[in-house]
């Protein structure tokens, strides 16, 4: 083979990757919502007062847990080849937005749960959430997931 076309790392180079990529990036972005609970809820007590913050906890918690499970679907599918990604990509998120919605509707009922600051959550924090995330994620085979040294708890977040 030509010296040109050969690849040579150091040893012990890929094992220190992790292979979750999928799961680093929804614990990331759950690490984010708990950092923005705190505003989130607030934002929500002074607008609508104790039940706009108990739906605002609810909705951050409801988004945090649908990356994880995004990413444990991925992950799982990953495992299984191609046409598994592809179907959990899509059946995944069809079945998490049916959840949500289930969950949304079952939440109706309960009286201090604030359906619109409820919604308005969910809908809000899933896009600036990724939009966050955005500049901690590699889009590079060479370090596929989030770039070198964001997640480790040696880099301060801002």
């Amino acid at each position: 083979m030509d010296q040109a076309h050969t690849l040579t790392l150091p040893s012990g180079a890929m094992s220190d990757a992790p292979t979750n990529f999928e799961g680093q990036i929804a614990r990331h972005l759950a690490r984010h919502a708990l950092i923005v609970a705190p505003v989130v809820i607030a934002a929500g007590a002074v607008f609508r007062g104790v039940d706009g913050a108990l739906s605002a906890a609810i909705g951050l918690v409801i988004v945090a847990v649908n990356f994880l499970a995004a990413a444990a679907i991925l992950s799982w599918a990953a495992k299984k080849g191609p046409s598994a990604i592809y179907a959990a990509i899509l059946g995944g998120f069809i079945g998490r937005l049916a959840v949500i919605v289930g969950i949304v509707f079952a939440l109706e009922s309960v009286s201090f749960i604030d359906i619109p600051v409820l919604v308005l959550t969910i809908a809000v924090t899933h896009i600036a959430l990724l939009w966050w995330e955005t500049r901690y994620v590699s889009l590079t085979l060479a370090a596929p997931g989030l770039k070198p040294g964001v997640g480790d708890h040696t880099q301060d977040e801002e």
